[in-house]
């Protein structure tokens, strides 16, 4: 699963700027679940992480590299949510390392999805989340008693890799998040968009692809992410020596 290991190296390229908080992953650390999605009103909210107006992103991102990704961690790039004093930036990146994934690119697709999806299944106790699918932002509400109680982004992202770690594909979860202004949110969205583009591809690479690349729907994303190509030749009818070439 290296498909998605030159949009990690874009995403660390990003980070390289700052200097993260850095936490090893303990299930003790998890905050509070109340077991659904909790409605924090504004005048019971502390602030919004990417509000309106601010930057974010949202993305989780695939490799069965140990050199990417090798252990679970909680990183913090920017103030924690009690320095916080007011509206911000935010992003949340998930890194995952999965096990190499042999199966057929329909069923890969499918495991990929599921693990994904456990991000809506995580519901911190006065922290309310609001993601935007569509725009690959996404924002959160906190709530003032939650601070008083000692929320911090380090329970908030050991609770994610509690949630990631149930499925037994995930080896190790690093949970990353953005807080500090200067950070580039938009190209931060740009990988997120990138990323869903190679994930949906993989549920069509068998279904008998052109392998004239001038005709082919997916030459934009194959251009952009590394390994992409290579999938699609590596299983298509014919194979790479057929002279293809984007």
């Amino acid at each position: 699963m290296e498909l998605f290991n030159s949009l990690i190296k874009d995403t660390q390229a990003l980070l390289g700027q700052g200097s993260p908080k850095c936490w090893d992953y303990n299930e003790r650390d998890c905050w509070t679940d109340v077991g659904s999605s909790e409605l924090v009103l504004q005048k019971d909210a502390a602030f919004e992480l990417g509000a309106s107006g601010k930057g974010s992103a949202n993305y989780v991102l695939f490799t069965s590299s140990p050199e990417l990704v090798n252990k679970d961690q909680v990183l913090l790039y920017g103030p924690d949510l009690k320095e916080i004093k007011g509206d911000c930036d935010f992003a949340r990146i998930v890194l995952l390392r999965v096990g190499v994934l042999d199966d057929d690119n329909d069923k890969v697709y499918r495991i990929l999805k599921d693990i994904e999806f456990a991000k809506y299944h995580v519901y911190p106790e006065g922290y309310m989340v609001r993601m935007s699918p569509e725009n690959y932002r996404e924002q959160v509400r906190v709530s003032k008693q939650a601070l008083k109680r000692g929320i911090s982004f380090r329970s908030v992202g050991a609770s994610y890799i509690k949630a990631y770690k149930k499925d037994p594909n995930v080896l190790s979860a690093t949970v990353i998040f953005l807080t500090a202004p200067g950070f580039d949110y938009k190209a931060m969205r740009d990988l997120a968009k990138k990323s869903n583009e190679a994930t949906n591809t993989l549920a069509t690479i068998l279904e008998g692809l052109p392998t004239d690349c001038t005709v082919c729907a997916l030459k934009g994303i194959c251009d952009e992410v590394e390994g992409m190509k290579e999938l699609h030749f590596g299983v298509g009818a014919g194979g790479a020596e057929k002279g293809h070439g984007h």
